[in-house]
């Protein structure tokens, strides 16, 4: 499995290098072309009618490949549920051809979404190129995943724990270590090819001194507030605007987005594409204006979820990560301003704005304080990023607003009730999975054969701290118990459905039993 991830991670590697060298080219040009007809009516209206092309380009495209629209992870998610089959070669040719378009167009999408779509498709097509069985397909692919975040954000640490926290939801030592050799090698590509530089590029004077913690807390909660209102906005507006409007007028909702773009050319460029110039602008310090820094939090706010909410293919998280560097130079510039706090910690909030929106937003906080790390190359916002992590995490969730991708899982899920994969025949019609016992779940501490479990379903062997145990009827599962579970494949979808259930943990009960008033296995 280890050779599998990383012939994985080269493959996907790769793909996403060269995807993003095209995005970085396309939106040269983009630039380059706005500069030059700005001012000449002609060449502008010219340019709105490429524009209108272009929009019509994309519909056919996501037309033509229907898994290819949005941001793509949730599609990943799916898969590797099994509750999509993708194709492999056509989805990574179309997303490709997708994301440049988009961002030759301007719209304020990122690129880490198609990336982590690619790399999952790069791993399903090598699993089939290999002649791999179900099971080890689903793990290529969250390997290709775990490549694509690692390869668009340099960051192989954080791929690795996205793609585990977010796609996998499992941890187990295959998947783990097939993950990593994956995101490693898919990362040397990307530094062979494009360098070795942090995608966020802030100099940090040290670690904020303790006594000053204060704010970090303070930060936490704020950003904790902010990335539950990002969720609730961008799914009001996806949902409610755009979905009411795509069932009159289709994908001709594009058109908002691309048009949109234009304006934004001419009026605020920074806005355009995933944010790198709004980085260059937050490179001052703290010469630049308070307002000014407000008025791009709102303007990348509101045009990000213009553009996503058309379902546009693209993602989201460059411009999350961008609009939580400035939230967090908002609060720093007005700690400044109001209690003194030195200017030079000012770039030390900019990166915990990262760290809190993100948690706050996707729920993924291990991956939010990784992420910071990767992304600045520094350790001094180590300590603090866990704090205001933890604090935004808590924050979102008592807000009781769902995380950002199980929104989007959950809304493609009901779009598709028809694309269950049918599971391949496997002895005799039966697939195998892995569950482990979580603390406080309905399976901790009884006997296997007190356990309602699911028709045709039989645990194999138990895994206990390394120790392989033989399961009777009378055996006592333990919390972090890991289960083989042998059901029948055609019935995996709902099966799958009832473990999780029963060896979820008390936060998963917590939510089925008390918000549904039902109890998940039952």
């Amino acid at each position: 499995m280890v050779g599998d991830g990383v012939l994985v991670g080269l493959v996907a590697g790769f793909i996403i290098t060269t995807y993003r060298m095209c995005l970085s080219r396309a939106e040269a040009l983009l630039r380059g072309l706005i500069t030059q007809i700005s001012g000449n009516p002609v060449p502008i209206v010219g340019w709105f009618v490429a524009l209108f092309a272009m929009a019509v380009v994309i519909a056919r495209l996501m037309q033509f490949e229907n898994d290819t629209r949005g941001s793509g992870i949730p599609q990943i998610d799916a898969e590797v549920m099994g509750r999509l089959d993708m194709s492999w070669a056509r989805v990574i040719v179309v997303k490709f051809t997708e994301g440049v378009i988009c961002t030759l167009g301007g719209l304020s999408l990122g690129r880490e979404g198609p990336s982590v779509q690619l790399g999952g498709m790069a791993g399903k097509g090598v699993s089939r190129l290999l002649g791999k069985e179900r099971g080890e397909e689903h793990l290529l692919v969250t390997c290709g995943a775990a490549a694509g975040m690692s390869a668009a954000f340099h960051a192989p640490l954080s791929g690795v724990l996205f793609a585990l926290e977010e796609i996998h939801r499992e941890f187990n030592a295959p998947l783990v270590i097939s993950a990593m050799a994956s995101a490693a090698m898919a990362d040397f590509v990307t530094s062979q090819l494009l360098g070795m530089q942090p995608v966020l590029r802030f100099w940090l004077v040290g670690e904020l001194p303790h006594i000053d913690y204060l704010y970090v807390l303070l930060m936490g909660l704020v950003c904790g507030l902010l990335g539950a209102l990002h969720n609730l906005g961008m799914f009001a507006i996806q949902d409610h605007l755009f979905g009411r409007l795509r069932k009159h007028m289709g994908d001709a909702v594009l058109l908002a987005a691309f048009f949109g773009a234009g304006v934004m050319a001419f009026v605020a460029p920074q806005l355009l594409c995933g944010g790198d110039a709004i980085l260059e602008v937050l490179e001052e310090g703290d010469q630049i204006a308070f307002l000014a820094v407000l008025g791009l939090l709102v303007g990348k706010y509101l045009f990000t979820a213009v553009c996503f909410g058309t379902g546009a293919p693209g993602g989201t998280l460059l411009p999350l990560v961008i609009m939580g560097s400035l939230v967090g130079t908002l609060f720093g510039i007005a700690a400044m301003r109001l209690t003194g706090l030195p200017a030079a910690y000012l770039n030390n909030f900019t990166i915990l704005g990262v760290a809190g929106l993100f948690a706050a937003s996707v729920r993924a906080p291990v991956t939010a304080v990784v992420l910071c790390f990767e992304l600045t190359g520094s350790l001094d916002v180590l300590l603090a990023s866990t704090a205001v992590s933890l604090l935004a995490y808590v924050t979102a969730n008592l807000l009781k607003i769902e995380p950002f991708y199980e929104h989007l899982l959950a809304g493609l899920l009901e779009r598709n009730p028809a694309t269950d994969v049918p599971a391949p025949e496997l002895e005799g019609g039966k697939v195998l999975h892995t569950h482990v016992v979580g603390v406080g779940s309905l399976a901790e501490g009884k006997a296997i054969e007190s356990i309602p479990w699911p028709p045709n379903t039989l645990v194999v062997t138990i895994d206990r701290a390394g120790q392989h145990i033989i399961p009777r009827g009378s055996t006592h599962l333990q919390a972090l118990d890991e289960l083989l579970v042998i059901m029948d494949a055609d019935l995996e979808a709902d099966t799958q459905l009832l473990l999780f259930g029963i060896c979820g943990g008390r936060a998963h009960h917590s939510k089925q039993g008390h918000e549904e008033g039902t109890e998940p296995a039952s």
